[in-house]
């Protein structure tokens, strides 16, 4: 490095947008402005801003960051599609397919003279990390899912801002069901992890939660809701993850046809559940509600803020020490670096026989089984 050259430090944000994101863009840059040595640019909508022509990076600076901290979405833009593993391109039939790009993403780090990057987002972004560590990129990484389903971390940021939004759904729905005396189902997100859905049924004293861990009966969730009847009350409340599944089913879905996406969208659990009940003669009237975006979207809630100030000051920390290769992750109390490739093994998922399920069964929830 010549002298009055400084290092260059890539930020890249992927996967879904989660309340948080700014908050860790802005502490990354804030510690790094502590160092004279060290700028730090973002790639507008993950690694996209690097494998584009022309390529399209921003300069973050603390004066770009001042006050996003507060702020919903991502201000490098993101993206849940393509990456340089899997860039999305017409062959010559015209037909979408994928080609592998990773080595000439290699090259144009190069080119731009990057030191080192930290990676924010999810499973599928960790995954890139990881596969661009074994090229040997100097890559950190760190986690973001409201799904709360990567393993390694007590917590990821996100994660309790949308249980707050889901709970006040909760909350709200309780109300209107009481009211014209129905069942209402909301639908939350959790692919395969339910500790939204869990979390909000709990905080907001549904009746019913059904999560991918727990396949549902349906004749016991009909049992549930006509038991809180003839006892006298004349409505109930539902929670299920979008990702919950019928006892022998698979979880709803339709086909995504977008180019370099995932190939399924889930979606329609709610709905299907109501048919269900519909179907097993339940006689009263039923709603059903999608929550969908509203809970990645929006101003993130203390907690989320605060915890992803620590990833972003922890991340740069471990690009200082050289921790390639490696993720921040929350084991209460503290901010420390896992493997990527041990974060990335399996999905943090409910125990069906943990203490947060045993809270919810002694509430009197019933988990459809």
């Amino acid at each position: 490095m010549g002298a009055g050259m400084k290092k260059r430090l890539l930020i890249a944000t992927g996967g879904g947008d989660c309340p948080g994101l700014n908050a860790v863009i802005r502490a990354i840059v804030k510690r790094a402005s502590h160092e004279r040595t060290w700028e730090v640019l973002g790639s507008i909508d993950a690694f996209d801003g690097i494998l584009r022509d022309p390529m399209h990076l921003v300069e973050l600076t603390p004066e770009k960051v001042a006050g996003i901290h507060v702020c919903g979405g991502t201000i490098i833009g993101t993206t849940n599609k393509g990456g340089p593993f899997a860039w999305p391109v017409k062959d010559e039939h015209g037909a979408w397919t994928t080609v592998d790009r990773s080595q000439e993403f290699v090259q144009r780090l190069r080119y731009q003279n990057i030191d080192a990057i930290i990676n924010i987002g999810g499973d599928g972004s960790q995954r890139i990390s990881q596969g661009l560590f074994e090229l040997g990129c100097p890559v950190i990484g760190v986690p973001k899912t409201i799904d709360n389903d990567l393993s390694d971390t007590d917590f990821t940021f996100g994660f309790q801002t949308a249980v707050d939004v889901a709970t006040d759904a909760v909350d709200k729905l309780v109300t209107t069901a009481a009211s014209h005396h129905r069942v209402l189902i909301l639908e939350v997100m959790g692919r395969y992890a339910g500790w939204i859905a869990l979390h909000a049924a709990i905080a907001g004293g549904a009746e019913v939660c059904l999560i991918p861990e727990i396949p549902y009966d349906i004749n016991k969730v009909m049992e549930a809701i006509m038991q809180r009847y003839d006892g006298g009350r004349g409505f109930a409340n539902i929670v299920i993850a979008e990702g919950a599944t019928p006892i022998g089913g698979e979880m709803a879905f339709s086909e995504n046809e977008t180019p370099g996406a995932m190939k399924i969208r889930l979606g329609g659990a709610g709905m299907r559940l109501a048919d269900e009940l519909r179907k097993a003669g339940c006689p009263i009237e039923i709603r059903e509600t999608i929550l969908g975006h509203l809970q990645r979207g929006g101003t993130p809630n203390a907690f989320d803020r605060i915890l992803a100030s620590q990833f972003g000051v922890k991340a740069f920390e471990l690009v200082l020490a050289k921790k390639w290769g490696h993720m921040v992750a929350y084991r209460h109390p503290n901010i420390i670096a896992v493997p990527i490739k041990e974060a990335i093994k399996e999905y943090n998922l409910v125990n069906p026989k943990g203490n947060l399920v045993k809270t919810a069964r002694g509430l009197g929830i019933s988990l459809g089984d």
